[in-house]
């Protein structure tokens, strides 16, 4: 295969790998996998090529989900999706729309494997069903069944009204304002009354294991995280589509925020805190 052909199709094989795992590192793992395997094929018969690599890069990442399950289900306190660099900055552009949002990633978790490729390939990617049973080696009827149940579970978050990237912004940075003032009041006033705290630690840093819920009860954990760690520089980075919050000491990116936001207040914070999702986005 052509190398002017993989390049402009690896966005849609790292599209596809990254949707079905939530993680950068397999992701790429995968991408790697499927350039490997085309360019030693022959690819001559092949009518459609796009879909055939993305076909090659949901069956590698449904085997990897597969075998990735039982870590995850023993993972320490909460998962959060491996965070994706995106913006008009970012070298290697992916495919970005809504289902790589964190919210959507997060949530995407809870279904099961099959159920997330089916997901992806058909409601994403447009797949038919036949080609989608060829990847989970059913039928296309119960592929159907398969997406449908996905659908109906993501639906909650499509709803959701989304904030704008300006509103986003301004809020993390006067979340981040208050915090290291210790505004309690500011910080409270910023939050949903029943918002909710998640810390992804993963057992590599200390981090909530448990979702933390109501404005107090997080204002008050934002002041002490501050005062423990002592951070000395952030930036607003774009992941997921949407503004981040890059928290540094001494040049070491220390944690990554994401937000929700309904009515002009944060509805959910997300910490990931845990070093070998955030080895990738870089330090300062």
């Amino acid at each position: 295969m052509a190398e002017a052909d993989w390049r402009s199709h690896r966005p849609a094989v790292f599209g596809a790998a990254y949707r079905i795992l939530g993680s950068v590192a397999e992701a790429e793992d995968v991408t790697q996998e499927v350039w490997l395997r085309a360019a030693a094929a022959d690819v001559s018969e092949v009518r459609d090529l796009r879909a055939w690599l993305v076909t090659l890069a949901a069956r590698a990442s449904y085997n990897v989900l597969k075998s990735a399950r039982v870590r995850r289900e023993s993972y320490v306190g909460p998962w959060l999706p491996e965070p994706l660099l995106t913006g008009p900055d970012v070298a290697a552009q992916v495919l970005v729309d809504e289902s790589v949002s964190t919210a959507m990633l997060v949530l995407m978790e809870s279904l099961t494997p099959a159920e997330r490729v089916a997901f992806v390939l058909h409601d994403v990617f447009g797949f038919p069903f036949d080609r989608v049973a060829e990847v989970l080696g059913g039928t296309p009827a119960a592929s159907r069944k398969l997406a449908s149940r996905a659908r109906a579970r993501v639906a909650a978050v499509k709803e959701r009204p989304r904030a704008s990237k300006a509103e986003t912004e301004r809020l993390l940075k006067a979340f981040k304002a208050a915090a290291d003032a210790g505004d309690m009041a500011e910080l409270v006033e910023l939050l949903h009354p029943d918002a909710v705290y998640l810390a992804d630690g993963g057992g590599k840093a200390t981090a909530a294991r448990r979702p933390v819920q109501g404005a107090e009860r997080i204002a008050l954990l934002a002041v002490r995280q501050i005062e423990i760690r002592r951070p000395d520089a952030f930036r607003i980075i774009e992941v997921n589509g949407q503004p981040a919050l890059a928290t540094y000491s001494g040049g070491e990116l220390v944690w990554l925020d994401t937000v929700e936001i309904a009515g002009g207040r944060i509805t959910t914070l997300r910490r990931l805190v845990n070093p070998e999702k955030l080895t990738h986005i870089g330090h300062i």
